[in-house]
């Protein structure tokens, strides 16, 4: 059997023995602290989406490591909360525990807050560690225990910390520079941009504690995360002076040329003392309340505060002119990438024993050889036949399937470099025959996508109010997908970024030139097979004759498998964007690949009739 594929920055899959043995050591902690329930989130104290090894409690008390979920261990009951992204994949990994899961989204399910004020008597106190709690978050618990006459407890220390006795320490990588050829503008510039927003609203200093926003103001990377090149730390800017909390130690010597004495360095731990020196100055500080623990903003009780969205997330999402010219090569060398290992796939399937893990090392291996090339932007879902069905699905040596010469494989996968950060899927028949509900169920998705990727939208526009369009041909026959449409994506940072997103849930944020997106309609049949067919595109203004209007523009370039297309279904506006979208990765890829590759390109863009 082949080796399980080690992910760095990933705790071990666990048993649900394991998982009860650890529920009963916080059980007894509880009891000891005079606690009726006790909230693990998964976030870390900087409120990330990705929290490092360190931070990873809820993972390792229940075994779900999906990148969203909470959970909630009472002295009789568990449970875990998660989206439609991850329902099949928390029921696989909860099995065997006392872990009840609650599907978020799901009809007759409960929130967490209604399940707490129905669970605890009057009197009982749930308790919670504030670092890892938003204050929005808590908020929504107070009200919901408070109808129940039960109490909300804040610590400043997490009870999961005290069982875990091989917890991995802080990650303190080494902290490089991201060179201004890559990023487009120095530290100074994107200091006074931040400082001109800090004079709008009157604030005399920001603090800053998502880690890209802190990556990208101060042109640093680092390897703290598994995919995403970030560096632990806090961060204050003030009118004349910026603080980095980063353990100085960690700074290369690239890094602190980067910073060019404009920025002063302290230990990471040091920055509860600034907090309070805040507090006791008295000044307006502007806090994110996307970032912005229960911890954080009781450091600053007694000063006014600005509770608004980092300005720093619109600068970073809104990408310049030399971060797009990278992205757009990046994507060029990940699609030579994508095209090599599919033709090889297409040669190989049914010929030799191949399995999941296997392509997700052979296609980490062609893009490794391509410029500035830095890993995987997350962990790559190689899933066949079933195993498509669960969204966030990653193969494990108990998992892992081996692949025949039929049926489909979904693969998602993307890619770190230093001018561009990827993220695509395709999904693809192997073998010479699809099914007709296959392709009927491919053909929807792809209207989908087209749908979206190739609209006209006037300016101000929020992406929650054109989403529906990739939902539409699904729609019509009584399908959909219990995930969104598309995220952001940042450049050299993480594949996951706001404000913007494609999603009906997403808030009001207007697309703006210059945002990068995943276009990702998908459709599911448990037990069958996943499809998803995924592009980023970048923001633009419309052709000249739209004035006030903007469009999407593709950045992935990877055909779409035509043997999946039922032509049938397309209209004719929607032929002619496949075949254009096909030209042009066919133009712009087919001089960076040897002649077996180029004719397996030329055969699989060929106009679609």
């Amino acid at each position: 059997m082949m080796a399980q594929r080690v992910v760095p920055g990933a705790l071990a899959p666990q048993r649900g023995t394991v998982t009860e043995q650890r529920i009963a050591a916080l059980r007894a902690l509880m009891r000891a602290r005079g606690l009726d329930a006790y909230l693990i989130p998964s976030a870390d104290p900087h409120q990330s989406e990705y929290v490092p090894l360190h931070w990873q409690r809820r993972q390792w008390l229940t075994g779900f490591s999906g990148s969203a979920g909470d959970a909630v261990v009472t002295l009789a009951q568990a449970g875990l909360w998660t989206d439609g992204r991850y329902h099949l994949q928390a029921e696989q990994e909860l099995a065997g525990s006392s872990v009840v899961l609650w599907r978020e989204g799901a009809p007759g399910v409960p929130t967490l807050p209604a399940w707490l004020a129905q669970t605890l008597r009057p009197g009982q106190t749930l308790g919670v560690d504030a670092r890892a709690l938003s204050r929005s978050a808590a908020e929504r618990l107070e009200t919901a225990l408070e109808g129940a006459g039960a109490r909300l407890v804040l610590r400043g220390t997490h009870l999961v910390d005290a069982i875990w006795s091989d917890r991995p320490p802080r990650p303190a990588s080494p902290v490089v520079a991201h060179p201004r050829r890559f990023a487009g503008e120095t530290v100074a510039q994107k200091l006074a941009r931040v400082r001109a927003a800090l004079r709008e609203r009157r604030a005399g200093a920001h603090v800053i504690g998502a880690l890209e926003a802190i990556a990208w103001l101060f042109n640093l990377r680092a390897a703290d995360l598994a995919h995403t090149p970030v560096a632990v730390a806090w961060a204050i800017v003030g009118p004349r002076r910026a603080w980095l909390f980063c353990d100085p130690a960690r700074l290369t010597a690239s890094a602190r040329h980067a910073l060019g004495g404009r920025v002063e360095v302290a230990p990471y731990d040091d920055f509860a003392r600034a907090l309070a020196a805040l507090a006791r100055q008295g000044d307006r500080v502007w806090v994110d309340p996307a970032n912005a623990s229960v911890w954080l903003l009781n450091k600053l009780r007694g000063c006014p505060l600005v509770h608004a969205r980092s300005p720093i997330a619109a600068l970073q999402a809104r990408k310049n002119a030399t971060e797009l010219t990278g992205t757009r090569e990046a994507h060029r060398r990940d699609g030579v990438a994508l095209v090599r290992l599919l033709s090889w796939l297409g040669r190989v399937v049914g010929q030799q024993p191949l399995t999941e893990l296997e392509v997700a090392q052979v296609l980490a291996r062609l893009r490794a050889a391509g410029a500035h090339y830095r890993g995987e932007s997350f962990a790559p879902i190689v899933a066949y036949g079933a195993h498509g069905a669960v969204v966030h699905y990653s193969a494990t040596a108990a998992t892992n399937a081996a692949l025949a010469a039929r049926g489909l494989l979904l693969l998602d996968s993307g890619g770190q470099y230093l001018d561009g950060t990827t993220d695509v899927t395709r999904t693809v028949l192997l073998g010479a025959a699809a099914t007709a509900l296959q392709r009927e169920h491919y053909t929807r998705v792809l209207k989908g996508h087209i749908a979206l990727a190739s609209c006209r939208f006037p300016r101000g526009t929020p992406g929650r109010r054109i989403e529906a369009l990739a939902r539409q041909a699904l729609w019509q026959v009584g399908l959909d997908y219990a995930h969104g449409t598309g995220h952001g994506v940042g450049s050299y940072l993480g594949v996951h970024e706001g404000p913007q997103s494609l999603s009906a849930r997403c808030t009001g944020v207007a697309l703006e030139p210059g945002n990068v997106l995943s276009i990702e309609p998908g459709y599911y049949r448990p037990g069958h097979y996943g499809i998803r067919l995924e592009n980023l595109v970048v923001v633009q203004e419309a052709p000249a004759d739209l004035p006030g209007f903007l469009a999407f523009d593709p950045l992935t370039l990877c055909p779409f498998d035509r043997r999946l297309i039922s032509t049938a279904l397309l209209t004719v506006a929607e032929r002619r964007w496949l075949d254009a979208y096909h030209r042009r990765v066919r133009h712009q890829l087919s001089p960076h690949l040897d002649r077996s590759d180029r004719a397996w390109l030329r055969a699989a863009t060929a106009p679609i009739g």
